[in-house]
């Protein structure tokens, strides 16, 4: 990485180098901003690496091996049903990691190259923001210090630990920790049954791993609309998730190689013995030590950063996106909050509408929303018209094999305009775009359902559940009127 004289000034310094940081460096050297990114994220050989946690032990290692997995178990538990008999099916772990390991430095040389042809400086190290829009950077080489006219603050986040179970790196793991296990456990628990959860013991369950996930909320997956969590509860269970609703670890213990979880629940106390533990209750924004004490940023409750609707801090100059920010922890809503601050920088006057921030839980089925729920449309005493169709009904999802879930799509009563889309099944991930553009545009359910569909597809299940909204699903019985 580039190391800048100590008297060179910039236009814009970030402070991060993931989704968000790295983003908007390019953007703002795009519209001819002179920029450094400055970011501490170092290889386990020690070699500085851009990219951040998403890209090194977040967002596309977990995909990796979520994928990897899948295509194992799709072959053991379903290729009869194709016509594909495999004998003596295994998988080798080791070279799972290797692809895993593959992906990431590819992907990290990618931006490398970005920030290069973009003359970018990218400066290794742990970046501070000084008072009068200073930036110190601390790095084995020692310290030093820059100005900017602008700096961003795009520090990302870091995994929650819990006192009752801390982090040992061995028996007791963070999400970064279970992406590079060694062996598949034979028994694995999981504290938190959220989106990491989920994900990661799907990924070890897939292998042979039986799992149990202890979930200290009385409602499974609070955060999606409860038609689909109460969906994503029996797919989930019935593919051997161990899902204790209600169950609050209340301790742990390592004894002899194995750890003890004493949770409690509405039935009392009880003692789990795994082999391995995976603490997985959220993530925090890493703002320790982001800041010199007399600067005067506004730092809220958990350690984020306030910011207004254009993530604009309290101070002149100074921005602030990502994880460090309001809003949800995901790498896109990140990155376009980086082009937004790129640009307004350069004087323009881009926005982000909060409401077509979609989410996505990468899981078979997969589960993606956008908009609002059924819960939140009720609690704001917003009139609305549901429709839903499910993808049993598809013949792209018969052929398959992958039938389980629904389309659900809710409309404003008086105007027909889309406010919510909510989506368990297979390829959410891809079909949610569908439905982004469509609220981005302000349509109605209306207009998607006069909109053409190629055949066979599976985004015609959401052509279906727009007709659906007014009673007019084509490939579903209709219920019989009452004379």
């Amino acid at each position: 990485m580039a190391k800048p004289a100590a008297a060179e000034k910039f236009d814009v310094i970030v402070i991060g180098a993931g989704p968000a940081g790295y983003v908007c460096a390019i953007r703002c050297a795009q519209l001819g901003l002179k920029t450094a990114c400055i970011d501490d994220w170092r290889t386990p050989s020690g070699e500085p690496v851009l990219g951040g946690t998403c890209l090194n032990v977040g967002c596309i290692p977990s995909k990796t091996l979520l994928e990897a997995s899948e295509k194992f178990a799709e072959i053991r538990d379903h290729g009869a049903r194709f016509g594909v008999r495999a004998t003596n099916l295994s998988f080798d772990l080791a070279s799972m990691m290797a692809h895993k390991h593959k992906v990431v430095a590819d992907l990290t040389r990618g931006i490398a190259g970005l920030f290069k042809a973009n003359g970018i400086t990218a400066v290794a190290g742990r970046g501070r923001l000084l008072s009068n829009r200073r930036v110190e950077v601390t790095s084995p080489e020692g310290r030093r210090s820059w100005e900017a006219e602008h700096v961003v603050l795009a520090c990302g986040s870091v995994p929650m630990s819990i006192p009752a179970a801390p982090i040992d790196g061995r028996h007791i793991v963070d999400s970064s920790g279970a992406l590079s296990f060694d062996q598949v456990p034979g028994r694995l628990g999981i504290v938190g049954a959220g989106v990491i959860g989920l994900e990661l013991g799907s990924v070890w369950r897939r292998l042979g791993a039986e799992v149990v996930l202890f979930e200290a909320q009385d409602r499974f997956l609070s955060i999606a609309d409860e038609a689909v969590s109460r969906e994503a509860l029996k797919q989930f269970s019935a593919q051997g998730l161990d899902i204790r609703i209600g169950a609050r670890v209340l301790s742990t213990r390592v004894d002899k190689d194995a750890v003890v979880v004493t949770t409690e629940d509405a039935k009392g106390k009880r003692e789990e013995r795994v082999d391995r533990l995976i603490v997985a209750v959220g993530r925090r924004p890493n703002t320790h030590d982001l800041v010199a004490e007399d600067t005067g940023l506004l730092i809220e409750e958990w350690g984020m950063i306030h910011v207004d609707e254009h993530c604009r801090t309290n101070l002149p100059g100074v921005h602030a996106i990502g994880d460090a920010v309001r809003g949800p922890m995901l790498a896109h809503k990140g990155s376009e909050e980086g082009v937004m601050v790129a640009e307004r920088i350069a004087g323009g006057q881009t926005r982000i509408d909060p409401d077509l921030i979609p989410s996505v839980i990468y899981t078979q089925p997969e589960i993606a929303w956008v908009g609002k729920s059924e819960a939140q449309l009720k609690a704001a005493g917003t009139g609305y018209r549901s429709g839903q169709f499910p993808f049993a009904a598809n013949g792209r999802a018969q052929a398959l094999g992958q039938t389980a879930g629904f389309v659900k799509i809710l409309a404003d009563e008086a105007t027909d305009r889309v406010l919510g889309v909510h989506i368990i099944g297979p390829q959410a991930s891809e079909l949610i775009a569908g439905a982004v553009l469509a609220m981005s545009f302000g349509a109605s359910s209306e207009d998607l359902a006069l909109t053409i569909f190629a055949h066979p597809t599976l985004s015609e299940v959401m052509h279906e559940a727009a007709l659906a909204v007014h009673g007019r699903a084509v490939h579903v019985a209709r219920p019989k009127r009452t004379p």
